[in-house]
C-alpha cells in the first residue's frame, strides 16, 4: 500500500453518501446489476440493497468483484424484509415507475436521506413496492417504447441526485460514523487481511497516516 494509493482511497471514501441508496428489485441480469453497481460507486453511495430471492445476486461473478468491493450489497429474501430494513433505518422511499401520478425524477429533492427503488428488467417494480413508496418518479418518454434498461434509468436519476447534492456540500467532507469510516478504509485497503481477521473474529488495527499497518493483527497473543 503506497502513500498515494492510501490517499487517493481516503479521498474517495470521504466522499461517500450515507444517506443515499438504492434497493434493487430482484435485478437479476448480472450485467444490469454490474452496471448498478458502477454508478453507485461512480455518484459515491455507499451501501446498497437488493432483493434476491434465490441468491441469484451472490452467486453472478460480474457481481463478486469490481464495483462491488468498493460498495457493499446488502442482500434481502424477500420485499417485505427489505422494506421493514429501510423503514428501520429511516429512508425515505422513491419507487422509479411510470404512471399518472408519477413526478418527471429531476423535479425531487435528493438531499434527503433517500432509497430509490428500481425495479427487474422485464416486470418492474412489484406492486408492494410501489404501494408502499412515499412518491414514485418517471424518466420522461418521447419515443416508443415504454422504458429504459434499469442500469440506464439507475444511471440518470442518481446522477440528478449527485448534481443535487453537490450543489449542496454534501460531498465536500466525510459524513460517515468514525468507526464505519475506520473499518471501511482498512477493508478497502487491506482486503485480504481484512477477511482473515472477520474470520478469526480479530479487530482491525489502526492504520498509520500513511496508510501502513500498525500491527500485524493475525501475529497477535
Amino acid at each position: 500500500m503506497t502513500p498515494e494509493r492510501f490517499n487517493k482511497l481516503r479521498a474517495v471514501l470521504d466522499r461517500r453518501q450515507p444517506d443515499l441508496t438504492i434497493l434493487a428489485d430482484d435485478v437479476h441480469k448480472s450485467h444490469n446489476i454490474a452496471a448498478v453497481l458502477r454508478t453507485c460507486d461512480a455518484v459515491g453511495v455507499h451501501r446498497v440493497h437488493a432483493v434476491s430471492p434465490g441468491g441469484e445476486i451472490r452467486r453472478h461473478h460480474m457481481v463478486s468483484g469490481g464495483s462491488r468491493r468498493w460498495v457493499e450489497m446488502v442482500i434481502h429474501p424477500d420485499v417485505e424484509q427489505a422494506l421493514s430494513a429501510l423503514r428501520k433505518e429511516g429512508w425515505r422511499l422513491l419507487a422509479a415507475h411510470p404512471g399518472e401520478r408519477s413526478r418527471d425524477y429531476r423535479e425531487i429533492d435528493y438531499t434527503d436521506r433517500l432509497a430509490v427503488l428500481l425495479g427487474a428488467e422485464l416486470e418492474g417494480l412489484t406492486p408492494r413496492l410501489v404501494e408502499a413508496a412515499d412518491e414514485t418518479i418517471a424518466i420522461p418518454m418521447e419515443g416508443m417504447v415504454a422504458s429504459l434498461n434499469v442500469s440506464v434509468a439507475a444511471a440518470l436519476i442518481l446522477y440528478e441526485a449527485q448534481r443535487q447534492r453537490r450543489a449542496a456540500g454534501l460531498y465536500q467532507s466525510s459524513r460517515l460514523p468514525n468507526d464505519e469510516y475506520a473499518a471501511t478504509l482498512f477493508e478497502w485497503a487491506y482486503p485480504e487481511i481484512a477477511q482473515r481477521c472477520r474470520r478469526r473474529g480479530v479487530s482491525y488495527p489502526v492504520l498509520a497516516e500513511d496508510g501502513s499497518l500498525t500491527e500485524n493483527p493475525l501475529q497477535r497473543d
